[in-house]
């Protein structure tokens, strides 16, 4: 069952590994989740995932492997030999525990009764001194009193029954194939840091403050040092109208969970594709603009840019002087965009659109092979290939952008 289980994960998408089985195995082996189905749970989600964006899988994977599991392992309990319970209780209860069951004329008497009941009874039941249930005083159930009584049901669970725990999914919004809400999308920039002190010492440095005092032959003296902050640079250029009305909201989320995340942050605003201004403004966005020579010249080729766009207009305005729709352009957007990843090679295009719909668009598949193809999906798991990218890209002498 549990080969069979390993295997279901693995063509499920959640990228579980040998070793991790084996110690899933050895943990039980060690009975670490002995008896108890929402425990067992537990110990295998710990031992199989690594990544909480795999939760959701594991537990639809998980609900449906051991559906019916739960009802078995209750008809087991329900079911046990009596001879078992005698020994348990000889090894377990004290002279005065027995002396209260044999009050009621001994186990096969309880026993006997206790089977009846299940007969009988066909509903759930709270309260009472007969029905198998909780809260009462029947000698039958859980959470309630008798001090004659067969527990049926795991003691202190109240009601956290492993198969609500499976089905409750309550990480279907980290799954990597949807679309992210701010906290996702911190989780994902996240991978794009590299720490570094700067600025004026303000924080207590505990570490150098143990080594100073030591040496001051126990005279407390204080060593402060810099906040400890995300170096990276990041530059956003925003795709905003038209087209991108849709996709407003995804944008002002990734935009709020960047300022979150980054200290060093600046953002400009384009239409469609970049041409020789951008703005930082859309209330003034004739008005108040940047060349995008300026750009160029004022940002350091160590910024990470992320483009975000959906890409989605006519070839004319990539490859055409007068292309856009707004303004005339003396030079192709193609020209601009080249200028802009030869001085920044780390780059990458954020699109909102699903990825299955980019080889219908020819503006997509133009934009694409303009940045070398690092365009991914504006998901949890595209986000992060990007993120990725940005990291590990090697940077080099940017090349002349005249």
């Amino acid at each position: 069952m549990l080969v069979r289980f390993f295997t279901d994960l693995r063509a499920g998408g959640v990228p579980v590994t040998l070793p991790e089985f084996l110690g899933l195995l050895e943990g039980l082996e060690a009975r670490l989740a002995s008896m108890s189905p929402e425990d067992f749970y537990y110990l295998a989600r710990l031992a199989l995932v690594k990544d909480e964006r795999h939760f959701d899988r594991f537990d639809r994977i998980f609900a449906e492997h051991f559906a019916g599991a739960e009802k078995l392992f209750d008809q087991l309990v329900t079911e046990l030999p009596e001879e078992w319970l005698k020994a348990l209780s000889e090894r377990l209860f004290s002279e005065e525990d027995k002396r209260r069951v044999e009050a009621l004329g001994g186990w096969k008497n309880l026993l006997d009764t206790l089977r009846q009941r299940l007969t009988e009874q066909k509903d759930r039941h709270e309260g009472g001194s007969r029905w198998i249930g909780t809260g009462g005083t029947s000698p039958f159930g859980s959470a309630g009193f008798n001090p004659e009584g067969v527990r049926i049901g795991k003691a202190g669970s109240r009601q956290g029954r492993a198969v609500k725990v499976w089905e409750a999914r309550d990480y279907r919004n980290l799954d990597g194939d949807v679309e992210l809400g701010t906290r996702n999308i911190k989780m994902a920039l996240r991978r794009l840091r590299r720490f570094a002190r700067e600025g004026a010492p303000e924080e207590l440095d505990l570490d150098g403050t143990i080594s100073s005092t030591a040496r001051n032959a126990g005279i407390l003296d204080l060593k402060l040092q810099p906040e400890r902050r995300n170096a990276i640079k990041l530059l956003l250029l925003l795709d905003v109208g038209g087209s991108m009305d849709p996709h407003v909201n995804i944008c002002e989320e990734l935009f709020s969970a960047a300022r979150a995340e980054f200290k060093h942050l600046e953002y400009f605003y384009f239409h469609n594709f970049p041409y020789e201004r951008l703005w930082k403004d859309n209330r003034r966005r004739f008005s108040a603009i940047t060349d995008t020579w300026t750009l160029l010249r004022t940002f350091n080729s160590d910024y990470r840019v992320v483009f975000v766009g959906d890409a989605s207009m006519s070839p004319y305005e990539i490859e055409q002087p007068g292309g856009s729709v707004e303004h005339w352009n003396d030079e192709a957007g193609r020209v601009w965009m080249q200028r802009i990843t030869a001085h920044f090679p780390r780059l990458v295009w954020l699109n909102p659109e699903p990825e299955d719909r980019w080889k219908w668009t020819p503006s997509t598949a133009i934009t694409r092979e303009l940045v070398n193809q690092r365009m991914f999906p504006l998901t949890l798991e595209g986000l992060d290939r990007a993120m990725r990218e940005l990291r590990h890209r090697n940077s080099y002498t940017p090349r002349n952008v005249s």
